[in-house]
């Protein structure tokens, strides 16, 4: 398995740190707000982006940690492991993740958002969209965006579980 970096630690921050100052200009009521982190890494990324918001901001956004699996519609388990700390109903969601691809965990994300409330509104921040949508849904926050043919795949390495932050494409054999 061939990859190469495309990102590394430096730029990713950066890009982090302009996806909360997108997030601060495009939000009035940053006080509504719930970061939605996607599991795994898109967990680690809220977690990011809250901080950057409390040291910009001084304000704690909550963070919620959501677990697809049980919505997506490929792969069925009942195991739900989401934390929601608050109600979501009538707040500003913005679903969390590092790569938007098809966009079916998106769909599975916003179907796990609504079993728990009825949000003002969902939007998506992504590290990096690699286009190849199969469902229409797009990012209204982008860190890079970086095409890909269906046969490369991207990795987001992040500190918290891999100990480091990078993001590479893996090239086909």
């Amino acid at each position: 398995m061939k990859s190469k970096e495309i990102v590394d630690s430096v730029t990713m921050k950066r890009a982090i740190t302009r996806i909360t100052y997108e997030i601060i200009e495009r939000n009035k009521n940053l006080d509504q707000v719930i970061l939605a982190g996607i599991k795994t890494r898109g967990v680690y990324i809220a977690n990011r982006i809250q901080e950057r918001l409390k040291q910009l901001e001084d304000l704690d956004v909550p963070v919620a940690e959501l677990d697809i699996r049980s919505f997506r519609d490929d792969v069925k388990t009942t195991e739900d492991t989401t934390l929601m700390p608050v109600d979501v109903t009538e707040r500003e969601v913005i679903l969390v993740d590092d790569v938007l691809y098809t966009g079916r965990t998106i769909r599975a994300a916003i179907d796990n958002v609504v079993s728990h409330g009825r949000p003002a509104r969902v939007s998506l921040a992504v590290l990096v969209d690699r286009g190849h949508r199969e469902l229409p849904i797009r990012a209204d926050y982008v860190g890079k965006n970086i095409p890909t043919s269906s046969d490369e795949e991207i990795l987001v390495e992040m500190a918290e579980i891999d100990g480091t932050d990078r993001i590479s494409i893996v090239l086909p054999e």
